[in-house]
C-alpha cells in the first residue's frame, strides 16, 4: 500500500487531502513520524524520523494521531482480496504482502494481468492505491513493488533483472539497511555492479552468513517460497520517555512495567524465550543493549526483571540521561509449554552490543 496510514488519513479527512501530514507523535513530545503522505516526503521526512526535526524541515506539516482501527479495517479488505485469488499468502506488514500466483483461484495465466486486477479491486473498496511488483522471485517482486510508487505495476522479467539490479544503487536492496549500506559504500560498493564484482569470499569476509544472500540476490538469485504461517522470532516492548532521564530507580521501574506486559503476552501465546535484551538510547541517540541467553526458556515475570535489573546496572553509564529503554526477548520457543514447568532459575550468559545503530537488527 501507498504511505498507508497518511494515504487512510487522507481519505478519511479530505481537508488533509494534497496535503504534507505525518502520523505519528506531536512535535515535542518525544515521538517519531510513523508514516508520511508524498506530500511530506518531498521534504525529505521518512518514517522513523523525529517528530522535531519533521516540523524543522516542513513547518506547515500537519500531524495526525493514528486511526489503528481504520488501519485495521482497510488490511483485511486487502488481505481478503488477495485470498480470492490464491491461498499462497503471505502477509509481511499490515499493508504488504507477498502472493504467488503460479496457481490462481482465476486460472490466469499471467502475474501481471492478475496484478492490475488486485489493484483495482483494492483502490474500488478500499479508496486506496497500492504498487504492485511482479517477478519470478520475491527479492525481485520486493524490488519492483518499490520502483515506480505510488499507484505503480512494475513487471521484472528474467531478461531485465540483471540491467535492473546492476544499475541499483546499493542501499535500494531491499534487506539492506543504513549501516550495511554505509559499510558497503566504504568498500566502494555503491550500486549493484560494484556488488557484483565481489567474489563470494570477499562477501563472506565482511559480512558474514549475509555474505551469501548477497551474492545471490545480485545476480537474481532468490529461491524462498511464499510462507502462509510465519512463527514468531521476536518480541520486544519500548518506552519513550517525554523527559531524558537519569535515575537508575526509574529506568528500573519501566523495566517492571515492561516485563509484566511481555510475560502476559507470552502466557497469553502460550510461548517462552531463551534470550533476553535490555536496551537503551541515550539522549544523543546512541544505541546500547546487552543480551543474556538462559540454560531454560521462560516466561516468568520475575526471572525478566531480575536478569533486566541486573544488564541494566552492568549497561547503565549514569553519567548520561536516557531518553529510551526498552526489553526484547529473543530465541522463541513455542513448544515449551507443552512441558512440564521447571521449577530451576535460568543461568545466564550475556553478550553486549554497544554504539548499535538502530538500524541493526539485534534479535
Amino acid at each position: 500500500m501507498d504511505a498507508f496510514f497518511a494515504a487512510v488519513e487522507q481519505r478519511d479527512h479530505p481537508e488533509y487531502s494534497g496535503k504534507a501530514i505525518a502520523v505519528g507523535g506531536l512535535p515535542g513530545s518525544r515521538g517519531v513520524v510513523s508514516t508520511c503522505s508524498y506530500e511530506a516526503r518531498k521534504y525529505g521526512i521518512h518514517s522513523a524520523m523525529p517528530s522535531g526535526l519533521a516540523i524543522k524541515l516542513c513547518p506547515h506539516l500537519i500531524f495526525v494521531r493514528g486511526n489503528f482501527d481504520a488501519y485495521r479495517v482497510a488490511s483485511q479488505i486487502m488481505l481478503k482480496i488477495f485470498y480470492e485469488y490464491t491461498d499462497l499468502v503471505e502477509p509481511v506488514s499490515i499493508d504488504e504482502a507477498y502472493l504467488d500466483v503460479t496457481i490462481n483461484k482465476k486460472n490466469n495465466p499471467s502475474a501481471t494481468h492478475l496484478a492490475a486486477e488486485i489493484r483495482q479491486r483494492i483502490k474500488d473498496e478500499t479508496h486506496l492505491t497500492a504498487s504492485a511488483g511482479v517477478s519470478y522471485c520475491k527479492f525481485l517482486a520486493k524490488i519492483a513493488s518499490d520502483l515506480d510508487k505510488p499507484d505503480g505495476l512494475v513487471v521484472i522479467t528474467p531478461e531485465k533483472a540483471e540491467s535492473i539490479l546492476e544499475a541499483l544503487p546499493i542501499g535500494k536492496f531491499h534487506g539492506i539497511g543504513k549501516a550495511t549500506e554505509e559499510k558497503m559504500k566504504n568498500l566502494g560498493i555503491n550500486n549493484g555492479k560494484d556488488l557484483k564484482t565481489r567474489n563470494l569470499n570477499e562477501l563472506l569476509t565482511h559480512f558474514g552468513k549475509a555474505g551469501s544472500y548477497y551474492y545471490n540476490i545480485v545476480r537474481g538469485i532468490d529461491n524462498r517460497e511464499v510462507v502462509t504461517s510465519r512463527i514468531r522470532k521476536s518480541i520486544s516492548k519500548e518506552r519513550t520517555f517525554s523527559e531524558d532521564l537519569s535515575d537508575a530507580d526509574q529506568l528500573s521501574h519501566y523495566l517492571e512495567v515492561l516485563s509484566e506486559s511481555l510475560s502476559a503476552k507470552m502466557k497469553e501465546k502460550g510461548f517462552k524465550a531463551w534470550t533476553l535484551t535490555v536496551k537503551l538510547k541515550y539522549a544523543n541517540f546512541e544505541i546500547v543493549q546487552k543480551s543474556c541467553t538462559a540454560r531454560r526458556a521462560f516466561d516468568e515475570q520475575a526471572i525478566m526483571l531480575k536478569q533486566a535489573r541486573n544488564l541494566l546496572i552492568s549497561l547503565f553509564d549514569k553519567s548520561r540521561s536516557v531518553r529510551l529503554i526498552g526489553l526484547g526477548l529473543s530465541n522463541l520457543d513455542w513448544n515449551e509449554q507443552k512441558k512440564d514447568r521447571q521449577l530451576t532459575l535460568p543461568f545466564f550468559n550475556c553478550k553486549e552490543y554497544i554504539n548499535i545503530s538502530s538500524n541493526d537488527r539485534i534479535f
